[in-house]
């Protein structure tokens, strides 16, 4: 146990130091970055020093169970290529400009309609496609309108993590704690529909709160020169998200796994675009663009860690640390510890952690310690940038546009917004489940 627990230790320690320090590498003209290969070198030090079986190994990922990683990596990917594909067509800047229309020249009322079209897109699509897409859109319109971008960057970030805990697809820490927990798309929505809204209202007014004497400051309109390349391909995706959306909600009555669901909308998708560009002699720039824009460095990192758990799990080692946290106030404990170890070791290696730590607490306080884990996945993403992907992605995006946005700040107004946000989510929480 000793010799996995001190390669663990290193691996996450290496890792938020990689964040932080040294988050991509370049050799040339490639560039990529580094959470995955530390990620990798941890569990092939596990590996080499015999600290699981292969064949353990082996077995979790050909198991035919939920919990299977390459179901979640479809899963995950499937929603990722939809909404990228959306992005490319259009939608989200075609969304935006019509909300900078309607503000006019008042930034309150031009926040309040981005911090919603934020939430709303979230809830059906995905934190990290919403920041991505959104986070240039805000940097361009505010350096062209002489406006402070601060206020609409820190609501678009909390927003984005925040209502990502709505649906199950929001967020791909959701889609592992829940479905490790056997939880349906519809009981997921039941359990956390009042938390996600209770946690975005205290959110949306303290953001308020924090920015409202440069939200008075007026602004001069700027229209940019955007225009929907392909109408049909904008309809052809939308259509698709609205039939992968029904299916999921239904998937758990017609007994079909939700990655099927998402991974058949997926392939239709991407035949129909290519069908469409063979017939309209379009380019393939939209095709190529969503394959470059994918997250693949996340097969890499999700499997690595993957293995790291198994380990852990092997040795003994989640079992003590789910004796730790014991069996009482369980939405409180798991709720602040997941929160916590999402800004140590990022979010998605706490969620595969925490997947395993409550297995053998009773029914009750086994449901509470999973949504509270999924709470604090998402609203810890938004207190450091090490505690999602969506921050180092966000922190990148704001260095390439000369926003001033350093770590020093992101904690500041993390803490100041993530905290009462994770209080409220968790009452909430409490109240549905207690």
């Amino acid at each position: 146990m000793a010799v996995t627990i001190i390669i663990s230790i290193i691996t996450f320690a290496a890792l938020v130091v990689s964040i932080l320090f040294f988050p991509t590498l370049r050799i040339g003209r490639f560039k990529t970055g580094t959470y995955w290969i530390v990620a990798l070198g941890g569990a092939a030090h596990l590996l080499i020093f015999q600290q699981v079986p292969v064949t353990r190994i082996w077995q979790e990922l050909t198991a035919d169970t939920p919990v299977n990683p390459l179901k979640l990596l479809i899963l995950f990917f499937s929603m990722t290529f939809l909404s990228v594909l959306l992005d490319e067509a259009g939608l989200f800047h075609l969304l935006a400009r019509k909300a900078v229309r309607i503000a006019g020249k008042k930034q309150f009322r031009l926040f309040v309609i981005l911090y919603f079209l934020v939430a709303v897109l979230t809830v059906f699509t995905s934190n990290d496609i919403m920041i991505l897409s959104l986070t240039p859109f805000i940097c361009f319109f505010c350096k062209n309108t002489g406006i402070d971008p601060l206020p609409y960057l820190v609501g678009e970030f909390a927003a984005a993590n925040t209502w990502s805990m709505m649906l199950i697809i929001g967020n791909p820490t959701n889609i592992y704690l829940a479905t490790s927990a056997g939880i349906g798309f519809v009981d997921y929505l039941k359990v956390m529909a009042l938390p996600a809204v209770a946690a975005g209202a205290v959110e949306f007014a303290l953001i308020l709160l924090i920015f409202r004497k440069k939200l008075r400051e007026p602004l001069t309109p700027h229209e940019d020169n955007f225009t929907v390349k392909s109408k049909p391909d904008l309809i052809a995706g939308v259509a698709h998200l609205a039939v992968c959306l029904f299916f999921l909600v239904i998937s758990g009555y017609v007994n079909i796994e939700m990655w099927i669901v998402s991974a058949v909308c997926a392939a239709s998708l991407l035949v129909t675009t290519v069908i469409l560009r063979i017939v309209r002699r379009d380019g393939w720039s939209s095709l190529a663009n969503s394959a470059k824009r994918l997250p693949w460095q996340l097969i890499p990192f999700v499997l690595s860690m993957f293995v790291i758990v198994i380990c852990l799990n092997y040795r003994g080692v989640s079992a003590a640390i789910g004796t730790f946290l014991g069996d009482k106030a369980c939405v409180w404990t798991y709720g602040g510890a997941s929160f916590l170890a999402s800004n140590l070791i990022n979010n998605i290696p706490m969620s595969i952690l925490f997947s395993t730590l409550p297995t053998a607490l009773p029914a009750a306080q086994y449901s509470q310690a999973v949504y509270a884990s999924i709470i604090g996945s998402n609203i810890g993403a938004f207190l450091t940038p090490i505690g999602a992907l969506a921050g180092i992605m966000f922190t990148e995006l704001l260095d390439r546009h000369d926003v001033k946005y350093g770590f020093k700040e992101f904690v500041k107004y993390g803490a100041m917004i993530s905290v009462p946000t994770l209080l409220t989510a968790l009452l909430a929480l409490a109240g549905v489940t207690g």
